[in-house]
């Protein structure tokens, strides 16, 4: 039988110099057959394979990308990346020093005396060159051959790439500086062997290779700034844990921490794994996953998270997630998931691409043979001593300037630092696509419990007209509520937790289902609950009918207090909203779109939450089942819709939206189905993810319009067309400065995103 399971790996590619090769990855390995998805990221350098593992095997991938010319990699750890990134950018920086070194000679050689005949009107130097062709021929050519030599893996590899019928940037240099070069060779045998006083053009080979290492290392070095955020995130999380084995305390490194195993974090010291506390009380700083500066209490029984600061108190907690199963190994895979994505908008870079190149190379050659057959015809004027050279000068740069690297960094590199940003901001984006569509959502709808409130009851109002004050009412009532599980009756003990009141032990204690609870504290018989309680206790309820009344009418529910036979106060509870969600909502409809709130609560309750969260849009009494039907309603109504949910009754509804946005402080199910997953559970960040897609968008269509417009102007000038009028003809050398400058530019401009504010909405 065969396995239906499909697994998805992710894997380092090396060989790779622009879009065109990124396309021939993915098609060697998309093409295998149980391969269902295969996506590369140039500007990570990442390869995302999903595949069947009972049809084929990861070994097949690995060949298949080794067939194309290229080599994967199993994904490397965040250290040995930053290694092999540094021994990279050493190698291209060794390159580009070397390549310089040789090629400075030849440059002074072949244009300095042209400066000084056009600039100067001296002609000695040129003729004294000329009188020493031979010499000057045999001095550029011993130059220049160790730079061909140096910078030889862009031969292979364009050459490889030709072979291969899928040619690349590299083809195109290595076209473009091998004709120049063997020209010159030509040149030098006739000044050498035959007598000859000709100009070999060494100089173009060696600037051209010089220029495209330089350009390569600015390229490297800026898009390893692109994805700093996931480096942030690896350096969180410490390199070593002290465990508890044999009795005795020993520090391992991290990767050696097993689940179960007992751990001891000192002041100041950072969580190793995730965790609960068995021992010790401390306040940890878990800014790292949620982005509140706010310390958590931490005592026996609650959670830890993995790379948290342990701030005050020394804990003892046993290690329950390890690994990759940590919530920060989680987050990271999360991100790099994302960042190895595509959204839609890269379609058009990709397909333009992968027929860019072959279409280059077939303009390049054609404009060579036009201006060599039809130079006169093309200019009145036209005449060079060496017709051919002016064909090949015009191949050259065309071969040169035309790189399609500035369109295949153009997407993702803007996606990377639109994930890496939201990252920072507790915003984490599964993928590229969602990235895309959030800025054309049109309606929000939110999920009321949990997500616009709070999720869990408080004490709201306290009123005590009887022979109580508040005060001592609250203590009595909390302390008869102190052994019961509901959560109405916690939300009592923990507001005189929060009041630190002396809690006194029930004598006894009965709870009264759909009623309330009866407890006798410091010999006071309590009862605590609804009308019905009240009613079938003989106990009237007619002073305080009004005033429940109005609590009831803003969403709280009020319970009744009876002390010994008489009614002394009413206690109100309620789910109140979040601080922030007023604020989020209006700055959702202050950007022009509708907020709607659906819950399975009373249309009474709907209606209060929702005033005080200025929704002018509600929807009560949705069954969980119905709230994605909802969803389809408004996506039928036109645009976008994004859900905003941290149920497991919200998982549909976030299925179906376009944009399902889970609070990270919700459920696992939640968080699963969601697009988009808000870690600090803060209503705020919505807006926020709205403006971060906007931006993204906007820098991605900016990379796109300059990597057009760089092609559409540069090629032309390329071609010789301004030249036909009267206008400029492009240098080579000039080419190959502007094709390194216009990777570095699309770069640059993604990194922009890193300086974007998204508090203004």
């Amino acid at each position: 039988m065969t396995n239906t399971t499909l697994h998805t790996r992710v894997f380092k590619i090396e060989g790779m110099s622009c879009a065109s090769c990124a396309s021939a990855v993915e098609k060697a390995a998309g093409k295998l057959e149980g391969v269902t998805g295969a996506s590369v990221n140039f500007a990570a350098e990442k390869l995302h394979v999903t595949y069947n593992p009972g049809i084929t095997s990861i070994v097949e991938v690995l060949k298949a990308v080794q067939k194309a010319g290229y080599k994967a990699l199993e994904e490397e750890t965040a250290d040995e990346e930053s290694v092999r990134k540094e021994r990279e950018t050493k190698e291209i920086w060794r390159r580009f020093a070397l390549s310089a070194a040789f090629t400075a000679p030849v440059f002074v050689i072949s244009m300095l005396p042209m400066i000084l005949k056009y600039m100067f009107g001296i002609d000695g130097p040129h003729d004294f060159k000329m009188s020493n062709a031979a010499a000057n021929s045999i001095v550029q050519l011993l130059l220049i051959t160790p730079v061909v030599f140096i910078n030889r893996k862009t031969y292979w590899r364009g050459f490889a790439a030709i072979v291969k019928r899928s040619p690349n940037m590299d083809s195109l240099i290595a076209k473009g500086t091998a004709a120049a070069y063997v020209y010159s060779l030509y040149l030098s045998w006739r000044n050498i062997f035959s007598g000859g006083m000709y100009e070999p053009y060494y100089e173009i080979t060696g600037v051209i290779l010089t220029l495209i290492a330089l350009g390569k290392f600015f390229e490297v070095k800026t898009k390893g700034k692109t994805g700093e955020a996931i480096k942030k995130l690896m350096g969180l999380a410490p390199k070593t844990a002290t465990v508890i084995r044999g009795g005795a305390e020993r520090e391992v490194y991290i990767d050696e921490v097993a689940v179960g195993d007992i751990i001891v974090v000192r002041p100041g010291e950072k969580m190793p794994v995730d965790g609960v506390v068995l021992e010790g009380e401390t306040t940890v700083d878990e800014s790292m996953l949620t982005g509140e500066s706010m310390p958590v209490s931490k005592t026996a029984g609650d959670s830890i998270v993995g790379a948290s600061i342990n701030n005050n108190g020394a804990v003892t907690y046993r290690a329950t997630k390890v690994g990759k199963d940590t919530a920060l190994a989680q987050i990271i895979q999360l991100v790099q998931d994302a960042q190895g994505s595509r959204p839609p908008i890269a379609a058009l870079a990709d397909s333009i691409c992968e027929k860019f190149v072959p279409a280059i190379i077939v303009t390049a050659v054609l404009s060579g043979l036009t201006w060599f057959f039809f130079g006169s015809s093309i200019v009145a004027d036209f005449y060079t001593p060496d017709a051919f050279w002016f064909a090949m000068r015009i191949f050259i740069t065309i071969l040169v300037i035309a790189c399609p690297c500035a369109l295949g960094l153009a997407t993702p590199t803007s996606v990377m630092a639109g994930t890496g940003k939201g990252a920072e901001n507790g915003i984490l984006i599964k993928g590229g696509e969602y990235l895309e569509t959030a800025c054309k959502v049109k309606t929000v709808v939110l999920d009321k419990t949990g997500t616009v409130t709070e999720g869990k009851p408080h004490v709201t109002d306290i009123v005590a007209r009887g022979s109580f004050a508040a005060g001592e009412l609250l203590q009595l009532a909390a302390s008869a509520e102190k052994k019961s599980s509901h959560p109405l009756g916690q939300a009592i003990v923990n507001e005189g937790i929060a009041k630190n009141i002396a809690f006194a032990e029930p004598e006894r204690f009965n709870s009264i289902t759909g009623q309330g609870i009866f407890a006798r504290v410091s010999g006071k018989d309590t009862l605590i609950g609804n009308e019905r309680l009240m009613s079938e206790n003989n106990i009237d309820t007619a002073l305080y009918a009004a005033g429940c009344e109005t609590l009831a009418g803003e969403g709280k529910t009020p319970m009744y207090v009876a002390v010994n036979g008489k009614l002394e106060g009413v206690i109100a509870v309620a789910d109140i909203i979040k601080p922030t969600s007023r604020e989020a909502v209006m700055r959702l409809e202050k950007m022009g779109i509708n907020v709607v709130m659906i819950t399975g609560d009373n249309t009474r309750t709907a209606l209060a939450v929702a005033k005080q969260a200025g929704i002018t849009h509600v929807l009560a009494g949705v069954l969980p089942q119905d709230k994605a039907e909802n969803v389809k309603n408004f996506q039928r109504n036109g645009g976008k819709v994004a859900m905003v949910g941290d149920g497991i009754n919200d998982a549909p509804a976030l299925a179906q939206a376009d944009v399902g946005i889970a609070i990270g402080t919700g459920t696992d199910v939640a968080i699963e189905s969601a697009n988009i997953v808000l870690m600090r559970g803060d209503l705020r960040d919505v807006p926020k993810t709205i403006i971060l897609s906007k931006k993204t968008m906007t820098n991605i269509r900016q990379n796109l319009f300059w990597a057009f417009i760089y092609n559409v102007i540069g090629i032309p000038v390329a071609m010789g067309v301004w030249y036909a009028f009267g206008g400029l003809l492009l240098n080579p050398m000039i080419a190959a400065i502007a094709m390194g400058a216009s990777s570095v530019s699309v770069l640059s401009n993604a990194l922009r995103l890193k300086r974007v504010r998204l508090s203004g909405a």
